[in-house]
């Protein structure tokens, strides 16, 4: 198939108007095993989406003052309803990270952008640090003038004194794990307001991509979504 000309630029304008961002993308090769695209035949080609920064916020309130207050999810349903119209304009299908069975999003943006995990898990990105996010992808039956990219330059391997490893009241990170329990706990509790309120305190502790921190509103609804307030 003949892939029109400029279209990856047209998918990126398309995204760019609610605030996300193309994160990058690669074509296949003979011995993965991609997920079907639209027509339900194995994918050719897949751009990852995404935000940098809090960029999608003002987009998604907007949406959200027209839905009802009992919707779920909504910044997933938001996601997905932008995605997918996307992904309707440019024949692609849509996924999204919550999708089950789960997707490898993250070995995708590994291999679309070069980039590797913090400690956090979070990947860290050289100019957004670990402020930033993959909120679906657009999968194609054909392939893309994109190629995946070299490694980015991992600024984890040159922070000495790891402060996202020092800032969390209850030690919820260190090297080999993450403890879910004890995250949870905590910012259910009556010791986790900082928390709920600004963010997880590791995470706000990473000394890059401080441009791109997320506002605490923003922080907090992710907070309060992660324990289910």
């Amino acid at each position: 198939m003949i892939v029109p000309a400029g279209s990856v630029d047209r998918i990126a304008a398309a995204l760019h108007a609610n605030g996300l961002v193309l994160r990058g993308g690669f074509n296949f090769a003979p011995g993965d095993a991609p997920p079907t695209g639209s027509s339900g035949a194995p994918a050719a080609a897949v751009l990852l989406v995404g935000q940098a920064g809090a960029a999608p916020w003002p987009h998604f309130l907007r949406w959200r003052e027209k839905q009802p207050r009992s919707i779920a999810n909504p910044l997933d349903t938001w996601s997905r309803e932008v995605i997918g119209a996307v992904a309707d304009t440019f024949g692609a299908r849509a996924v999204s990270p919550s999708d089950r069975p789960y997707l490898p999003f993250q070995q995708w943006a590994m291999r679309a952008e070069g980039l590797k995990p913090s400690p956090l898990g979070i990947l860290m990105h050289p100019q957004y640090g670990l402020w930033h996010a993959y909120r679906g992808a657009l999968l194609f039956g054909y392939e893309l003038p994109v190629q995946a990219a070299e490694p980015a330059p991992h600024l984890c391997d040159t922070c000495v004194e790891k402060p996202c490893l020092k800032s969390c009241p209850v030690d919820a990170y260190s090297p080999q794990e993450f403890v879910y329990p004890s995250c949870l706990a905590h910012v259910r509790g009556a010791n986790g307001e900082p928390c709920r309120t600004g963010g997880c305190l590791d995470r706000n502790a990473c000394p890059y991509g401080t441009d791109y921190r997320y506002p605490p509103e923003v922080q907090a609804f992710h907070m309060a979504a992660f324990a289910v307030l």
